[in-house]
């Protein structure tokens, strides 16, 4: 893959607004908002400080054109409008274009995120593939209450590059249609088995040991 820079990685992201009373370009405005998080920023308020508090100079770098900065309120307008699925993507080409040797693993997993829980309403569960190579997230959906991780896994991995990869999960992902999912895409995976799936067990214990356990065949 070929490296790229953040600004042209996020130069692929649809732009929302309209032509007309725009006053940042898109990248400048989602670089800035990268970096920011990056360097710890947690509120759309802490990203609009962090780009007056770096000068002009450095938004120039990230493409502005105007010697003023984006607002919370401007960047609340314009992430309520943003195709998270592009921007999403966009820094998932950027993350691995940073992996010289490439990446070979992909850990699938789900988690709750810390926090998201308020009240009655439960938290947003989450469902990420994680690439160690890269030691970030390049993918991730969100699991509703309706849906398990299982059939959630079989439509994040519709959307990863899979070719000559290695796929890890626990026990949540141990399905066929999983396994064939992810061979049909040209990889592999290492996913466990337990108690609780007595069957697949012993049919992988048998073939590990050359159908060992199965009772020959009649002459």
């Amino acid at each position: 893959m070929e490296r790229l820079s953040l600004v042209e990685a996020l130069a692929s992201v649809p732009d929302p607004r309209k032509r007309k009373g725009t006053r940042h370009p898109l990248t400048a405005v989602l670089s800035l908002s990268v970096v920011a998080v990056l360097a710890g920023c947690k509120s759309l308020e802490a990203i609009a400080q962090f780009g007056k508090e770096h000068g002009l100079p450095f938004r120039h770098a990230l493409g502005f054109t105007r010697l003023d900065c984006p607002t919370k309120s401007c960047l609340g307008k314009l992430f309520r409008r943003l195709d998270t699925a592009a921007f999403e993507a966009a820094l998932s080409r950027w993350v691995l274009s940073r992996v010289q040797d490439g990446w070979q693993a992909v850990a699938v997993d789900g988690k709750t995120l810390r926090g998201s829980k308020d009240g009655d309403v439960p938290g947003v569960h989450l469902l990420s593939a994680y690439v160690p190579q890269a030691a970030a997230v390049i993918a991730q959906m969100r699991v509703d209450a309706k849906t398990n991780e299982h059939k959630a896994a079989l439509e994040l991995l519709g959307v990863l590059p899979l070719r000559g990869k290695v796929v890890t999960g626990d026990a949540m992902f141990t399905h066929r249609d999983v396994a064939q999912q992810i061979v049909e895409a040209g990889g592999d995976y290492v996913l466990i088995v337990k108690d609780n799936q007595p069957e697949l067990k012993e049919q992988i214990q048998s073939a590990l040991h050359g159908d060992a356990d199965f009772s020959p065949l009649p002459a």
